[in-house]
């Protein structure tokens, strides 16, 4: 189109040319001849004039068509590259600062001042004394950075966030905490984020950090494949093992100070989610080796081996448009290291039939329980009520008092004034159940919170 817009404006331009030099040699002539210069010459040289003008006339309404019939093409061309999906890598920064106070009618391990945990319960009366307290703590502030970057493999996405919650050797105190630290390009992700054994999704609307006790919870080192992606969606994962284990009765045994773990192989870990209007549900599992040797050549052999394995059903249901079901069940044996708040993953029992291997590891057995009730309001006001429950079946060498099933349970009630801005209070309950002592210990506390949220996004 552009070659015949360019053939028009040079046929133009010559035409042009040919008339006035026509015109001026024509009427030169005319002008200087004798008053009895014949008419009829002069009529042919009019005729060829006139002839020319319209020749004129005509190059230019052709090149004022071609010029309009090349007008769409263009305007296509923009709606196309309009409809070109947005290719602008970008990258946002987000947090919140919050500040956690309340009051403690009990007590519990003062490392864990500012949330519910069964399993830092007392194990025997006055552990822990004197009950009662006040505690404030920022604890849960929180930074992250999200990016995002389309390749020719597939979407590049990572992030990086902490917090200032201290666990590991700075338990109690307020301090960074690596929460993660993750990439994914395409279908292949690596970094530390949550398990795919669990669901994050399942978390209520909570002011107590911790969560629920009976839910699976963590974040781990891992490298994954995701088949399938969106809100249905396959993840299979490798994870970096490890695990846990109770000495028991025999815990001031010596013998016992030989014996080391040994982790050869990842956890292999995995989920598949079917999403629908309704909400969704979920089935994730876990398999791993759990070993350990003993070093010491002379003596009984304490060496072992067990396996951990677990399902984890879970589910958002979405009973009408305020009210949001969350639920999980889970079961398996030593993967107590995946839940949010149990014991360790192997104890002892005894196998005194076996003079060469008197006492074994086992998988401790456990099942968690969770179910809670997300409820809007209004804009400004919400609420979230619910129960846990975890359930350790205990080895027969473990201590009497060793942590055998705990209970959590909350209701509060959130206001929101402004889109980024949560207050609100929070009445919390724990309970702990020994292994075959009689003792047992509840927990009661009120919270209240105040959470500022930011963030800024860029284009770049």
């Amino acid at each position: 189109m552009r070659s015949d817009c360019w053939r028009l404006s040079v046929r133009l331009g010559l035409g042009g040319v040919m008339l006035s030099t026509l015109f001026s040699l024509f009427t030169r002539p005319v002008l200087g001849k004798p008053q009895d210069a014949s008419q009829s010459d002069l009529q042919q040289m009019q005729k060829k004039v006139d002839q020319l003008e319209q020749q004129l006339q005509d190059l230019k309404q052709q090149m004022a068509s071609a010029t309009h019939s090349a007008a769409p093409d263009s305007a296509s061309g923009q709606a196309s590259a309009a409809k070109q999906p947005k290719s602008d890598s970008t990258v946002d920064f987000y947090g919140f600062a919050m500040l956690d106070s309340g009051y403690q009618f009990n007590t519990n391990d003062p490392n864990w001042f500012d949330v519910v945990r069964p399993t830092k319960l007392p194990a025997f009366k006055g552990e822990f004394a004197p009950d009662g307290k006040v505690f404030y703590g920022v604890r849960q502030t929180r930074f992250g950075v999200k990016a995002f970057t389309p390749t020719t493999f597939g979407d590049l996405k990572t992030i990086f966030e902490f917090e200032l919650f201290g666990t590991g050797v700075d338990t109690g105190q307020t301090t960074f905490r690596l929460r993660h630290a993750y990439g994914e390009l395409g279908h292949f992700g690596a970094g530390q984020t949550w398990s795919p054994f669990m669901d994050i999704d399942v978390f209520p609307n909570s002011l107590e950090y911790w969560g629920p006790n009976g839910m699976v919870f963590f974040r781990n080192v891992q490298v994954r494949w995701m088949p399938l992606q969106g809100e249905s969606n396959v993840v299979i994962a490798l994870e970096r093992p490890g695990a846990s284990a109770d000495g028991g009765v025999y815990s001031d045994r010596i013998e016992l100070q030989a014996v080391k773990p040994q982790f050869k192989w990842p956890d292999v870990t995995g989920h598949a989610r079917l999403a629908r209007k309704w909400g969704y549900v979920q089935v994730g599992g876990i398999f791993r080796k759990i070993a350990w040797v003993d070093t010491n050549p002379t003596g009984p052999n304490l060496s072992g081996t067990a396996y951990g394995w677990g399902v984890n059903t879970s589910s958002n249901l979405n009973f009408s448009k305020n009210n949001v079901g969350k639920l999980q069940v889970v079961y398996g044996e030593g993967i107590e290291n995946y839940m949010n708040d149990a014991p360790v993953d192997i104890g002892i029992k005894n196998n005194l039939s076996n003079r060469k291997q008197p006492i074994i590891g086992v998988s401790l057995p456990v099942l968690g329980v969770v179910a809670f009730l997300d409820h809007t309001w209004s804009e400004r006001f919400t609420t979230s009520a619910g129960y846990s429950l975890v359930n350790i079946a205990n080895s027969n060498a473990q201590l009497p008092s060793a942590f055998h099933q705990g209970g959590y349970a909350l209701g509060n009630l959130l206001y929101h004034p402004t889109k980024r801005v949560t207050m609100g209070g929070e009445f919390q309950f724990g309970r702990r159940v020994n292994f075959s002592d009689p003792f047992n210990v509840n927990d009661y506390r009120i919270q209240v919170s105040f959470k500022y949220d930011w963030s800024k996004g860029f284009e770049y």
